[in-house]
């Protein structure tokens, strides 16, 4: 009887645990909002607008865009009042989708990508992937959810691994 119980529990961990890895797998397989993809060319996406150059990281020369498109105005009934994407070297790396707020939002994400964890030192709900993460943050009147892609980071890791050496080289 004892045996029984275990394993069945072992059943369900263990199912609980590949639901939690394949809606994980969704958000890398999504790879962005809508049809804005992380890691892809700035120039894919429709109504981009350049806003400022910038230094991500004090380091790393940025560029922050915003997109007007009507394909981005929404996500289901939720009104999107903003989209800003961050690109390094013309490359997609970090999407900031601003709306309103709205409970049914965070109930479609759990659904889309599984339960969030939330972070107590920053207040926010979180899901990560393999080469993505998610993060969500409500504010007073409205949601901020933000989108990373790593490979762009680990480039900018790489490139400024690159500067270093140039340096020692020059010494």
């Amino acid at each position: 009887m004892r045996i029984r119980i275990v394993v069945t529990l072992l059943f369900i961990a263990g199912n609980l645990i590949l639901l939690h890895a394949q809606n994980v797998a969704e958000l890398d397989r999504r790879n962005g909002f809508k049809s804005i993809k992380l890691g892809s060319s700035i120039d894919s996406v429709k109504g981009a607008v350049l806003k400022k150059a910038f230094l991500e990281k004090e380091e790393f020369l940025a560029r922050l865009y915003e997109t007007e498109s009507a394909e981005y105005k929404n996500i289901g009934e939720v009104a999107v009042d903003k989209v800003q994407l961050m690109t390094y070297k013309n490359l997609i790396y970090k999407i900031v989708v601003t709306t309103e707020k709205d409970p049914l939002l965070m109930r479609a994400l759990e659904k889309s990508f599984g339960k969030a964890v939330y972070v107590v030192r920053t207040s926010r709900y979180s899901w990560k992937a393999e080469t993505v993460s998610l993060t969500f943050l409500a504010h007073k009147n409205d949601i901020e959810l933000t989108y990373r892609c790593y490979p762009v980071y680990k480039m900018m890791l790489e490139d400024k691994g690159k500067k270093v050496d140039e340096m020692a080289e020059d010494f």
